[in-house]
């Protein structure tokens, strides 16, 4: 094998592989370091991340989904506008290449890869056989550099997508904030309900399914935004409180969780429409209620201490008029 390359088959990414899961604080870094050294350098930088995750395709069950793809690609642009996205799709056919097949293919001759970055603990190809030192010898033979990109950490160690997951489980939303950089989002499209928010006086979107990480069932003053897909536009829509759960005081419990936000100040259909729920801070857990008029005078409190807590709240002037 030969390392020569032709004016054709000239080397000039800078490449970064990786799920990115929740694009938080330590993904954010190693977006930055790849912004920096691809400037430094004339390269292009390049991310590499996989569709499906890899779990799926090689029959394991996944971990808790932070970002959808979409989501994660506009976090990424944010981070770093010069980023190029390449989304791989992660079959079964893909997962049997050697660590070889992988550099040669992909590295080599689909993204012209000059320097990779990764985590010093990165494995790769088949049955996750390749280790950074392997990708170093092959660097060395293919003609790229491999550099081993540092973990960013605190005083708990690296932040991870792991830790984000953990710290919504529990209910931390301060937590999974401090990692992400950002509150945790829930999204979907808004679907007919019973109704029986309206009849209380306190209409509300129902979204299911929701398919981000969901924290336990309870009280959330949320910031919404609204997706027009029409426009290709996201904005600030209103502030309100979401519950998660099984709203056990007027349904069964038998049903999966529903995501449901009472907006404030805003009363229209919204049906069909897709909405960002940005959950701000636990207010309290779900709970039965012995009547209507307890669950009522529940919400009215829960509606009054949400609008205390997110009063004078401004979008993010990055955002283009979203809330994040």
């Amino acid at each position: 094998m030969s390392s020569t390359t032709s004016s054709d088959d000239r080397r000039d990414a800078v490449v970064i592989i990786g799920n990115f899961d929740g694009v938080h604080l330590g993904h954010q870094a190693v977006l930055n370091a790849v912004s920096r050294l691809s400037r430094s350098r004339g390269l292009r930088p390049t991310l590499l991340t996989f569709e499906p995750h890899p779990a799926v395709t090689l029959g394991r069950k996944p971990p808790a989904l932070l970002t959808s793809l979409e989501r994660k690609l506009e976090l990424m642009e944010q981070s770093c506008p010069s980023i190029h996205v390449v989304v791989r799709e992660f079959t079964s056919e893909f997962a049997k290449q050697s660590p070889e097949q992988f550099v040669r293919g992909v590295l080599v001759d689909e993204l012209r890869t000059a320097v990779v970055m990764v985590g010093m603990n990165f494995q790769f190809g088949h049955q996750r056989s390749g280790s950074f030192g392997d990708l170093e010898r092959f660097g060395a033979e293919y003609g790229f550099a491999a550099i081993a990109e540092p973990l960013v950490s605190d005083s708990e160690g690296p932040w991870s997508s792991t830790r984000v997951r953990s710290r919504i489980a529990t209910g931390d939303l301060v937590g999974a904030q401090a990692i992400l950089g950002r509150p945790h989002m829930l999204s979907g499209r808004v679907v007919l309900g019973d109704q029986r928010g309206r009849q209380i006086g306190f209409p509300t979107c129902n979204i299911v399914p929701v398919h981000e990480a969901l924290p336990p069932h309870g009280v959330y003053a949320a910031l919404v935004d609204r997706v027009d897909r029409a426009a290709g536009t996201v904005h600030a829509l209103a502030a309100g409180v979401a519950n998660i759960g099984l709203r056990p005081t007027v349904a069964d419990g038998k049903d999966a969780p529903l995501l449901e936000v009472h907006l404030f100040g805003l009363d229209q259909d919204l049906y069909d429409t897709e909405l960002r729920v940005h959950l701000m801070k636990h207010l309290r857990p779900e709970r039965r209620f012995p009547s209507f008029d307890a669950l009522k005078r529940q919400i009215a409190e829960d509606a009054q201490e949400g609008r205390r807590l997110l009063t004078g709240w401004e979008p993010d002037p990055t955002t283009e008029g979203a809330w994040y």
